[in-house]
């Protein structure tokens, strides 16, 4: 390893932005440790990493399970001897009218959404303030900033996310950099969770002009790639053909 070489871990690992962003940084010279419950992606990832000359490493990873995030940061440690950079990636986006009151999907986008993120920051935060420094990057959306219809619990938890973060920087300045990346519309498997037939619909539209993952995980990378001196607070990634 090299002096500008770090220890990378991503949740939310197996697909979209995740998988995109585990490839950059790995072909950057970072070591990555992957997570996510799809086990069987996250090993055909690393060993795609491996044949393009990169390192990265996996673990089964549910991040509404602080206990399971835990020892997802302790894995990194193990394996590499730190943890450089959390990368909070891990989403879902079941979207749907209020009045349709799906409960439980609202119940599953505040436990990943919400309490994945915060799971990650209870679990890295003391390993890098022992450190003396790291990184936490926070996937949020445009959502963060507006709302749309069949998106208010969706937005809700990216508003949360983006809270979260700014609390987390102004607690944390001097020794922990803090990035929220909000990307718009981005090719991912996202929408792939809707099962609300209104909301389906109204995605697809929307999802007529977006971003490749690709372009999300060159945000990131840019942020992570900052001397320590700087941090890059937030980043806004949208299609340049779309208006939202």
């Amino acid at each position: 390893m090299t002096e500008h070489t770090k220890i990378i871990a991503v949740t939310g690992a197996s697909s979209g932005i995740g998988a995109a962003a585990a490839r950059r940084l790995a072909r950057d010279g970072h070591r990555v440790l992957l997570g996510a419950r799809r086990t069987d992606r996250l090993e055909r990832l690393a060993e795609e990493i491996a044949r393009d000359g990169g390192l990265a490493v996996f673990r089964p990873l549910d991040v509404t399970d602080g206990a399971d995030v835990r020892a997802f940061v302790e894995a990194a440690r193990e394996e590499f001897g730190r943890l450089d950079v959390l990368v909070n990636n891990a989403g879902v986006m079941p979207l749907s009218p209020l009045e349709a009151t799906r409960t439980d999907e609202w119940d599953r986008m505040i436990d990943v959404n919400v309490r994945g993120v915060l799971h990650g920051v209870a679990a890295a935060l003391p390993v890098m303030r022992r450190q003396g420094g790291g990184h936490i990057v926070n996937i949020a959306s445009v959502g963060a900033y507006e709302v749309s219809p069949t998106a208010a619990v969706y937005c809700a938890t990216k508003f949360a996310v983006r809270a979260l973060s700014e609390g987390l920087r102004q607690e944390s300045a001097g020794d922990i950099r803090v990035t929220l990346v909000s990307p718009g519309v981005t090719e991912s498997e996202l929408a792939d969770s809707i099962a609300d037939p209104v909301a389906r619909e109204a995605m697809r539209a929307y999802r007529a002009v977006a971003l490749p993952a690709e372009a999300v995980a060159d945000a990131i990378a840019y942020a992570v790639a900052q001397p320590a001196w700087v941090d890059v607070n937030e980043i806004v990634v949208r299609p340049a053909a779309s208006a939202q």
